[in-house]
């Protein structure tokens, strides 16, 4: 069997930890919860069950439009870390927008982001797991959606 054949069933056929893995993402991504842990205990789930299916379920929406979300980051400044942080973008088939980056103090930049995320964009709460797995980066926030 091909593991990249897309399959359409109706919710009821799907088992109930899938629906709770879509559901945990929706949480993440709305900033209800802020980290996996919390998704996870909230829905009853363990964490491993979220990272094994999360990035192979997700909802059907037959609107699925873009949007912006604005980020602002906290990360060392050092050579080569804003790149990856872009290389991670660029890697979940997000468009970057914009980028703004304070004076670094103290070792420390600031860089507010936005980024259009496109229908094929994987999930916003994986690019921004991704993205705070760098060494280097501080914390990430979401400043906005749109």
């Amino acid at each position: 069997m091909d593991a990249d054949k897309y399959y359409i069933v109706k919710k009821k056929a799907v088992p109930e930890v899938l629906l709770k893995v879509v559901e945990a993402k929706r949480l993440l991504d709305s900033e209800r919860v802020m980290t996996v842990q919390e998704a996870t205990d909230k829905l009853n789930i363990s964490r491993s069950s979220f990272y094994k299916y999360r990035d192979d379920i997700f909802p059907f929406h037959e609107n699925n439009r873009e949007r912006t979300i604005t980020l602002m980051l906290q990360m060392d400044d050092t050579p080569g870390l804003l790149s990856n942080v872009l290389n991670q973008v660029a890697a979940h088939d997000a468009n970057i927008l914009t980028i703004n980056q304070s004076i670094p103090m103290n070792g420390i930049a600031i860089i507010t982001l936005s980024i259009e995320i496109m229908p094929q964009t994987s999930s916003t709460s994986i690019i921004l797991s991704d993205i705070e797995e760098l060494d280097g980066v501080h914390y990430i926030k979401i400043l906005s959606r749109e």
